[in-house]
C-alpha cells in the first residue's frame, strides 16, 4: 500500500471557534488595520488574546 498523500496532521489543530459581535466603528477599524498591517482578522484576535493573558 503507498503512503498518504496530502497534508500532514498539525501539532496543534485548531478545532476551537471564538465568535464575538462587535459595532460597525469599531469592524470598520478593524478591517482598515488588517489592510494597512496586511494580517488577517484572526491574526489580530489571536494577537490581542495573547497580549491581555501575557498581562497578568
Amino acid at each position: 500500500m503507498s503512503p498518504r498523500t496530502g497534508r500532514p496532521k498539525s501539532q496543534a489543530p485548531l478545532t476551537v471557534e471564538v465568535k464575538a459581535r462587535i459595532d460597525k466603528d469599531t469592524n470598520d477599524k478593524l478591517v482598515k488595520y488588517c489592510k494597512d498591517n496586511n494580517v488577517t482578522r484572526t491574526d489580530v484576535v489571536r494577537e490581542g488574546i495573547k497580549r491581555v493573558i501575557e498581562k497578568k
